[in-house]
């Protein structure tokens, strides 16, 4: 199994381009796009994009944000937001902050919403009440 750690200044965007298989650990800060192939572990920082007809089987997939064009097996924890568009197949539980579904996607997984406040009910609340807290917050 090799351990692969992508760390690159100068570039923002590392790409595994269409040939590339790989099998193995990967770890990276800026952002990954997959084209190829890739059958493993996959912990970051940065964002992960899985191109169109790449496939990506992993036992689990933890990044900041992941977007699908191809195909993802796995379980996906994004601390931000999973986009999955047009033509994606995802297998796998998802858990982050924002998902959004596209439509022609097969999804076929559980998916739970990170970061949310559940006690929050802006319904029941006086305008007047929201915005206070908010200018508290925010000032």
């Amino acid at each position: 199994m090799a351990i692969l750690e992508v760390k690159k200044k100068e570039a923002k965007t590392v790409v595994f381009g269409p040939s590339t298989a790989f099998n193995g650990f990967l770890k990276f800060s800026e952002t990954l796009c997959i084209q190829g192939k890739f059958r493993g572990t996959i912990e970051a920082a940065g964002a992960l994009i899985v191109d169109k007809g790449a496939v990506v089987e992993t036992d689990h997939i933890s990044v900041k944000s992941l977007v699908v064009y191809g195909t993802v097996a796995g379980t996906v924890q994004a601390v931000d937001k999973v986009d999955m568009l047009p033509g994606a197949e995802v297998r796998g539980d998802v858990s982050a902050a924002r998902l959004r579904i596209a439509d022609g996607v097969l999804f076929e997984g559980q998916c739970s919403m990170t970061g949310v406040d559940r006690d929050v009910e802006i319904f029941s609340r006086p305008t007047e009440e929201i915005k206070a807290e908010l200018q508290r917050v925010n000032g």
